[in-house]
């Protein structure tokens, strides 16, 4: 069996109707951008006859949307590799609407990638539809075992270069888009960055370095984010290394970042936000509130490091609300504040150039 890591080659993705949807978060990080998959097109109903560019962010990449995978076969002129479910839903499972689509698809010879919390492996339909197909399954959540887990070393302050996380004020924002742009335009600057993956999109997209946070026992936390952010500094030498934040510091269905913080030793912290929020997603009818900025950036303070800037989420503002907010955000909290889809990354990119030439350990010249 090819192992996970291998994994690469042409893909679609299946999104249940879900496409036009924060729910499709990791369907719309593969249309973006992928290094593991040739993304060839999306199978999800409601969006069908459109393409997954246009839909995402008004861009044409030629990712045709289809209702039924054998259309979608017949328009690109190929079998996909793979089918990945590029989704979530309530509590990780699978809906049960879906399982004829999965069971045709293994029928086909495509293999499935999941990367619910539900695993597909232990489900009878889709153990029989393998058993006489070259096709396999890749729960690509499923806890790695015991011998594979790392506990916390303190070898992290052996790493000499910045280590930025993007951190969210809620879950669901883009911090791992907001990750991307921010080390591409690195590299294209000639600098050596590198990410850390925290979910099992970026492994999906092909990053090289991390760990599943959601499937990872409590106490292991810690030594897996070490444990990668030292793979990545011992095998990359990088100049700058670039971690992908969870949810966020403050909501109480999954609080995360501290860890990041504390365990990785952090330089700095890039904090997501979207000004339109008032309640964390999915929480509305708890009425937990999200809180100001200027908690938020002092919290991130008191546990150890400083905020380098404020980026923003604009999928519900205008290009002239998305400008009139960040100027009035950047005068109220003192930051740079960026909406990184109208504006790029390049003032951040800017801030950390200038944080990597104060370690006196690395060079001051980028690398060719």
């Amino acid at each position: 069996m090819t192992s996970k890591q291998s994994i690469s080659g042409t893909a679609c993705i299946i999104t249940g109707g879900l496409l036009n949807d924060i729910h499709a978060k990791t369907a719309h990080g593969l249309i973006r951008q992928s290094d593991r998959f040739e993304i060839v097109g999306v199978l999800d109903n409601t969006s069908a006859g459109q393409d997954a560019g246009e839909i995402l962010d008004g861009e044409f990449r030629n990712i045709p949307v289809c209702a039924q995978l054998d259309e979608l076969i017949t328009k690109v002129g190929k079998t996909p590799e793979f089918a990945i479910i590029g989704m979530a839903t309530k509590g990780g499972i699978l809906p049960k609407e879906l399982y004829p689509l999965i069971i045709h698809t293994l029928e086909l010879g495509i293999s499935i990638v999941n990367g619910l919390h539900e695993t597909l492996t232990e489900i009878d339909e889709f153990a029989k539809a393998i058993y006489n197909s070259s096709a396999t399954i890749y729960d690509i959540r499923k806890p790695k075992t015991f011998s594979e887990l790392h506990f916390w070393s303190g070898k992290i302050n052996t790493v000499k270069c910045p280590k930025i996380a993007v951190l969210g004020t809620d879950c669901a924002l883009g911090k791992r888009t907001t990750g991307k742009f921010i080390v591409n335009e690195l590299r294209a600057n000639g600098y050596n960055a590198h990410m850390i993956y925290t979910g099992q999109t970026g492994w999906l997209q092909g990053t090289k370095y991390g760990f599943i946070f959601d499937s990872t026992p409590n106490d292991f936390i810690s030594g897996e984010l070490e444990h990668a952010i030292l793979d990545c500094w011992k095998n990359e030498n990088p100049d700058i290394i670039i971690l992908e934040g969870q949810s966020s510091l403050r909501n109480p269905s999954g609080p995360c970042g501290s860890e990041y913080i504390i365990s990785a030793e952090l330089d700095g912290v890039i904090l997501q936000h979207d000004p339109t929020r008032t309640f964390y997603n999915g929480l509305e009818s708890y009425g937990k509130k999200i809180p100001p900025l200027e908690e938020e950036i002092e919290l991130i303070k008191m546990l150890g490091t400083r905020t380098v800037a404020v980026t923003l989420n604009t999928q519900n503002l205008d290009t002239a609300e998305a400008q009139s907010t960040k100027l009035r955000i950047e005068e109220e909290i003192g930051l740079p504040v960026i909406a990184p889809l109208y504006d790029g990354v390049e003032v951040i990119v800017q801030s950390l150039i200038n944080m990597f030439n104060s370690y006196s350990e690395k060079s001051i010249n980028p690398n060719p």
